[in-house]
């Protein structure tokens, strides 16, 4: 009896398949590499080159200038006084409606509202501003003719330091609702129950259980305000144009293409900002994380 061999069996080949559920991130991740990682690479080479291409500090060290501190100064300013008060305002709104007595309702449209005013910003945001509190705006005009009150005279004035933060808390405001929002859905009624069986009052519970769990939450978003307020560039410019000295004006400036303007000091303008913004926001993002572990 003769045993015949079967032949083995061959090994299945293994195809190299691409994950297709990755296809729907390559034009965002294409969108992030052309307009993001690219750009912000030739800001870093440029600010560390002559015009001739080769290496130096100069453009650096030309940062260290009194006008070019002085417009960052400016800067810092109108971002920590909008991130402050759009923080503080914010904070009130979004108590307001997520603890307050307000109807269930308004919450829908208000965050509605916020998502759409925190990312309206530019030419449009500054022409709004300045039909209703420049020089001849509606609001301006109104309070002279109807009540003599000249906004002139007592001060303000929309082209100015107070006025382009005023400016920036349209958009600041509604950021800082969205933010802080769901952290205040975040404290559980346990906690104001215990402490309220404990013979806390409200203030009290504010003081020593709400606001310290809130604190990275609010700091965070803070941190993050002044990022957004001080990376704004087409509001200021349409706005102020070059009556007042700030970073994104003098960065515009450089790199307009006069003869006047000197590229690579603009590209050491815009990693100063990218510097600053990018401390901002590693700051938000470590209390944010500290902020959700709370919440947890």
């Amino acid at each position: 009896m003769t045993t015949q061999l079967q032949p083995a069996a061959k090994a299945p080949v293994k195809r190299l398949r691409l994950p297709l559920h990755w296809l729907g991130v390559l034009p965002f991740a294409a969108f992030v590499v052309l307009f993001m990682v690219l750009p912000t690479l030739k800001i870093v080479v440029g600010a560390f080159q002559r015009p001739d291409g080769s290496i130096s500090l100069d453009n650096i060290a030309n940062l260290f200038t009194p006008s070019i501190m002085a417009a960052y100064g400016i800067s810092i300013r109108i971002s920590v006084a909008s991130a402050f008060f759009g923080c503080l305002i914010g904070f009130f709104v979004a108590a307001a409606v997520v603890l307050g007595g307000l109807p269930r309702w308004i919450r829908g449209p208000l965050l509605t509202f916020s998502g759409v005013a925190s990312n309206f910003a530019g030419v449009p945001l500054a022409f709004a501003f300045l039909a209703t509190l420049g020089p001849l705006g509606i609001i301006t005009v109104f309070l002279q003719q109807q009540f003599g009150i000249n906004l002139r005279a007592l001060g303000f004035n929309l082209l100015s330091f107070w006025g382009l933060t005023l400016t920036y808390l349209f958009f600041q405001i509604p950021l800082m609702i969205l933010i802080i929002t769901p952290a205040l859905d975040g404290l559980k009624k346990e906690w104001r129950e215990a402490a309220s069986i404990l013979g806390a009052t409200n203030a009290q519970y504010w003081r020593m259980v709400a606001l310290p769990i809130l604190t990275p939450a609010i700091l965070g978003t803070f941190a993050l305000l002044f990022a957004n307020a001080f990376g704004a560039v087409a509001t200021a410019i349409a706005l102020t144009g070059s009556s007042l000295s700030i970073v994104p004006i003098l960065l515009f400036a450089q790199i307009r293409g006069d003869v006047l303007g000197d590229p690579h000091l603009g590209y050491a303008l815009a990693f100063g900002m990218i510097v600053v913004t990018g401390v901002a926001n590693t700051v938000y993002i470590v209390l944010r994380a500290r902020s959700e572990r709370w919440m947890k």
